[in-house]
């Protein structure tokens, strides 16, 4: 398996907790690429623990919004895990910086993997948290895996719908067939120049012409508020050509059939909010809710934590994972 080359000092865009107990572990996905995260619990903590592993937001690290809540859920008596996806951050996979339907679903599935064999977690206690892109993976990866017994999703993307269809469904099929057109010629440079073309991250300078979710995402990933070395949004960005595989390959095509309990949390004023209604609208079973956020937009839901309903996630969880 690789070897990865792990930053030990604290180097989060949130304050460390003196009420957890933090380290620096790796586990492997089932294609062979090693994923690292940092490991929260409770301090004093006995016996087997009820778990989750975190992750997202789409092109942010683990020392973003993942890891702020997976470090306030460790501090509520879980033991959590917030993790880079393949190819980002410090886990593993080449080349860098591309996502996959498939094997960014499976991250999750291999963090279950990970907690179900630790010594202090109860295997049938396994929860999951996505935030952004990742709560569309973390619905997709629910309704493959058995042993996930809650979901929580946050401010929530389908990753596959926005790339096929741009923001609010506006791209028609002649559209798409540009876009992959543009898309399918990139990948020819690239080869030929053995390199692969960065999409770019925010944009920056913002211009003032910039919409409102561009200026949202700007407030955070490019301000000290939010901005991280190793975060995708906050510099280059993701690969040109990363995008292809979702606008091809749905996900959440069986989420009608995930049996676990979901929780769905969207700010009202979210750009991205019509993604958790209708996925929302689509699940199955009384386990299941929809919390929509007074006034919240896009970004408030990855680092305010007056805003984060830290509460009624610990509440689900804690109901749930029993």
């Amino acid at each position: 398996m690789e070897e990865l080359n792990l930053t030990q000092e604290w180097d989060k865009t949130f304050e460390k907790s003196s009420k957890v107990n933090h380290r620096k572990i790796t586990f492997h996905n089932r294609y062979g690429i090693v994923l690292a995260a940092d490991l929260y619990e409770p301090k004093n903590a006995k016996g087997k623990l009820p778990a989750i592993a975190v992750s997202g937001p789409f092109g942010a690290v683990k020392e973003q919004s993942s890891g702020l809540y997976a470090q306030t859920m460790a501090e509520r008596g879980f033991l959590t895990i917030a993790f880079d996806p393949s190819y980002t951050g410090e886990s593993g996979g080449e080349p860098r910086y591309v996502a996959s339907p498939d094997i960014n679903t499976e991250d999750f599935c291999a963090a279950v993997d990970f907690l179900s064999v630790q010594d202090n977690v109860d295997p049938e206690k396994i929860g999951i948290l996505g935030i952004c892109g990742w709560g569309g993976m973390a619905l997709n990866a629910a309704a493959m895996d058995t042993r996930i017994k809650a979901v929580v999703t946050s401010t929530m993307y389908d990753m596959s719908r926005v790339n096929a269809n741009g923001y609010f469904d506006t791209m028609d099929a002649d559209a798409r067939y540009e876009t992959r057109k543009a898309l399918n010629a990139q990948r020819t440079i690239d080869y030929k120049n053995g390199t692969y073309a960065s999409a770019g991250g925010v944009v920056d300078p913002l211009p003032e012409d910039a919409p409102f979710f561009v200026k949202d995402y700007y407030d955070y990933y490019k301000t000290s508020r939010g901005y991280h070395k190793r975060s995708l949004n906050s510099n280059n960005g993701w690969n040109v050509t990363s995008s292809l595989s979702f606008m091809n390959m749905p996900i959440l095509c069986y989420s009608d059939e995930i049996r676990s309990a979901v929780l769905m949390i969207h700010g009202e004023k979210a750009h991205s909010c019509y993604f958790s209604k209708d996925a929302f609208a689509k699940l199955k079973g009384s386990n299941k809710e929809l919390l929509i956020i007074p006034d919240a937009v896009h970004t408030d839901l990855y680092d305010k934590t007056d805003i984060i309903p830290f509460d009624k996630m610990t509440e689900f969880f804690k109901t749930n994972l029993k």
